[in-house]
């Protein structure tokens, strides 16, 4: 399926995915993770107080349980689909629960 924007009700599950991760996982701690959206992606950004910091991209295919991950290189600066060295890579599952078990 070709998708050119993230539906609403899907930017809804994912914005809940995230809150429930920063309240369930990382309450506390002076972190938090952001999610915002442009076309078919999603973006995933760290703020550990001192501002936003890019992590990840998720790319919607159409379908909820199948995504497209992108981590953030700062080398690059830059998203690179091949990146997958490292630390929680192997939780990879195509679903957001599996991305924030990364």
């Amino acid at each position: 399926m070709d998708v050119k924007e993230i539906p609403a009700f899907v930017r809804q599950a994912v914005e809940q995915a995230v809150e429930n991760f920063n309240n369930d996982e990382i309450s506390g701690t002076g972190k938090a993770y952001h999610v915002r959206f442009q076309g078919r992606y999603a973006y995933v950004d760290r703020d550990d107080g001192i501002g936003p910091s890019p992590v990840f991209r998720l790319e919607y295919t159409g379908d909820l349980s199948d995504w497209g991950f992108a981590v953030y290189k700062y080398s690059a600066d830059d998203y690179d689909e091949e990146e997958n060295f490292f630390p929680g890579a192997d939780k990879l599952d195509g679903t957001i629960e599996g991305v924030s078990n990364t």
